[in-house]
């Protein structure tokens, strides 16, 4: 299956906010000390955030984005210690101007299909790193992440058979 298509089947883009998901956000930015946390997801034009920490827009454009660059890595988590440094983000909107992003740490969003919608990813406006241990806490937290997602997902589709059915037998 296509990555955006499996995007779209889980019908979470622009969906209101959800205390669980707006609570693993917020476990990360407590384990990795940082004021930004995000859950993201990455359609053909945005990045957009299903849960966020420490930020107030609720999406930008995809192609500023550090997320994109996690699309690709499903099993590593993508991280930029400090994006003043990196060639492919210094100049970025998000570095030159607001949040000044210079740490980024994205853990992928891997479906079972293997595709990559997004991360969780932990941001800083100062340089740093992180430790193996909070590397392995945010992997750990993503898989939560797509586990409740999988879960939500799987529910929709047998309520969506059991009306279908009840329409059936009525008929």
């Amino acid at each position: 299956m296509d990555r955006l298509e499996d995007l779209k089947s889980y019908r979470i883009l622009d969906t209101p906010p959800e205390n669980d998901f707006d609570e693993l956000a917020e476990i990360a930015s407590l384990i990795c000390d940082t004021p930004i946390s995000l859950i993201s997801f990455v359609d053909e034009f945005r990045l957009w955030f299903k849960a966020k920490k420490g930020l107030e827009v609720t999406e930008t454009p995809s192609r500023d984005s550090f997320c994109q660059h996690a699309l690709h890595t499903p099993k590593k988590v993508f991280v930029v210690n400090d994006s003043l440094k990196d060639k492919r983000f210094k100049n970025t909107p998000l570095v030159t101007g607001h949040p000044k992003i210079r740490f980024y740490a994205g853990a992928p969003l891997e479906t079972p299909n293997g595709n990559v919608l997004g991360t969780l990813c932990i941001i800083d406006d100062k340089p740093r790193t992180i430790s193996a241990n909070q590397e392995k806490a945010l992997k750990i937290l993503s898989k939560k992440v797509m586990d409740y997602l999988n879960t939500r997902n799987l529910l929709k589709t047998r309520k969506r058979k059991s009306k279908s059915m009840q329409k059936t037998s009525l008929n």
